[in-house]
């Protein structure tokens, strides 16, 4: 028998590849189509996608799909679309649904790692390179630690492409035009357990820039 940690709203299990069906290939189609150079603005295109959910695992592709396409458009590094698709085929081994809770590892963290270990071309064994992708990772790591209480996905992928585009700058010196989101979050009602509220940097007009 088959088990999962996904239920919808009757109670049913739902199995992962049902959870993710349909917004993927959205994300992806934005991903490879976009002509933006700021990550956010193409991460706040694909999490208004109306058959995305308010939490899950899709957010993961959105931050490496989102920053992907910015520096592919910013010109400096090399983009290919299989590029796209072996960091979204990375991510399926990955980003489960419920695993944040379960093992404390937000699948936005390693999206971020994916897009520095393609950009390094790192791998098992090497040394720097696996050293700025693990630190990359660790980074989001926190700063969702920081966000959490409850989960919500939508705050973790604006902070982690805020730092990314800041450590892309200090590392490679890349500068994307990035914009920090201003404007008042516009899910706060579609949070399922509870939006922060004002604790979250993203609530009202209070925005906080993570670097």
């Amino acid at each position: 028998m088959d088990s999962g940690y996904i239920i919808c709203p009757q109670k049913h299990y739902v199995c992962n590849d049902c959870h993710n069906k349909g917004s993927i290939e959205a994300i992806e189609r934005v991903t490879v189509t976009t002509k933006s150079k700021d990550p956010q603005e193409i991460a706040e295109i694909m999490m208004g996608h109306p058959g995305l959910p308010m939490l899950g695992c899709q957010h993961a592709y959105i931050a490496a799909g989102a920053l992907l396409a910015a520096i592919r458009n910013e010109g400096s590094y090399k983009i290919a679309d299989s590029d796209i698709k072996e960091a979204f085929g990375r991510l399926d081994k990955q980003a489960i649904g419920g695993f944040c809770g379960l093992t404390g590892i937000c699948s936005v963290a390693p999206a971020i790692g994916v897009v520095f270990s393609i950009l390094l071309g790192s791998k098992c064994g090497m040394a720097e390179e696996q050293h700025v992708t693990m630190d990359a990772a660790a980074r989001a790591s926190q700063i969702i630690a920081d966000l959490t209480g409850p989960s919500c996905c939508k705050a973790y992928v604006r902070a982690c492409l805020s730092m990314a585009v800041g450590l892309l700058k200090d590392k490679f010196g890349l500068a994307l035009s990035a914009t920090n989101p201003t404007k008042p979050c516009t899910y706060v009602d579609k949070h399922p357990h509870g939006c922060r509220l004002e604790k979250c940097p993203y609530f009202g007009n209070v925005v906080r820039w993570y670097a």
